[in-house]
């Protein structure tokens, strides 16, 4: 229970176990450091109350932050740096816990909830479009919720598989070159969708669901000629494919399908001068109904926070380059 702060510069909070007090804290106090440089505050524990030092508005959002993330440690999930400085940097999002479990994937390994207010909203585009278009720097969390998106639908029996595509295409080298068969060739360049899958469900399943064919993970050439109905369907780095592969993609859509697209339009690997068919999309169908697009910022990313900062030095990098 906390002790809002009407005057004066400390305000208390009171948690009911120490064990997860303690938890909460962090090794040697690493959590609520985090906490202290992003909001100015003083967090001081002693044994479940801790006092926390500052102005008024940040006090409250220090106080927002431990609350949210001491629930998540009530509900046996982890709490970890990256969860600390993500409740720090959207801690406005994370003082409204009902609206939070509102959007929360449950899988078999992991409860998943948004991070930052735009990852709310593409949880909310998600599951109010057929067709929703994820944009935005990586380590935004666009891919894996939109995964996480899939798999509750195919776990709660909403569709009827699971369809995961991404271009062959990496850093100008191409599957010909690889060695090996084709699955061979093309295993490596849609890893992260494995290991995405690998993060929310037990390997023996995912491996199951695969050879069921409730599980289909493949590269965009393979869509061709199909019609994906009763089906979650995700291209990832959709910046990469070209504008005819995108629109044979987008119109594979069938009934009772819902598809997510994802890619980062600045760190296209097609040939120079040639469009990237996310770029050529996002221009042709906007506006379309049952149609949504979600943007991240460098804000909104969950990696390491260098990530972020790197991120933004090629954003300001790009805008100076675009200047007259």
């Amino acid at each position: 229970m906390s002790e809002q702060p009407t005057a004066g510069e400390v305000a208390h909070i009171d948690f009911d176990d120490n064990g997860l007090a303690a938890e909460l804290s962090g090794s040697h106090d690493a959590h609520l450091a985090i906490l202290e440089d992003a909001l100015g505050v003083r967090i001081d524990p002693r044994g479940n109350r801790f006092a926390v030092t500052g102005a008024e508005g940040a006090r409250v959002r220090a106080i927002a932050a431990l609350e949210r993330l001491y629930a998540r440690l009530k509900r046996g999930e982890a709490v970890a740096a990256e969860d600390v400085r993500a409740a720090a940097r959207n801690v406005d999002v994370m003082k409204s816990p009902e609206a939070v479990d509102a959007r929360a994937i449950k899988t078999p390994k992991r409860l998943i909830v948004p991070r930052s207010a735009n990852q709310a909203a593409y949880i909310d585009k998600l599951n109010g479009s057929d067709l929703t278009f994820g944009v935005g720097p990586a380590g935004t969390g666009k891919t894996y919720l939109a995964v996480a998106h899939a798999v509750g639908l195919l776990l709660s029996g909403a569709v009827e598989r699971i369809i995961l595509s991404r271009p062959a295409l990496e850093a100008g080298e191409r599957i010909g070159f690889l060695p090996g068969d084709m699955k061979d060739k093309v295993d490596p360049f849609l890893r992260p969708l494995y290991d995405a899958l690998h993060d929310m469900m037990h390997t023996d399943y995912v491996e199951r669901r695969i050879a069921a064919g409730d599980i289909e993970i493949a590269p965009i050439a393979f869509m061709r000629g199909r019609t994906l109905a009763r089906a979650a369907v995700i291209l990832d780095e959709a910046q990469n494919a070209t504008p005819e592969q995108m629109k044979m993609f987008l119109t594979r859509l069938g009934e009772g399908a819902h598809m997510a697209v994802t890619g980062d339009p600045s760190q296209t690997d097609l040939p120079s001068g040639e469009r990237s068919g996310l770029a050529d999309a996002l221009s042709v169908v906007a506006g379309v109904e049952g149609v949504s697009e979600a943007r991240f910022t460098a804000a909104d990313v969950v990696r390491h926070p260098l990530v972020a900062r790197i991120v933004t030095a090629y954003d300001a990098r790009d805008r100076k380059r675009r200047q007259p």
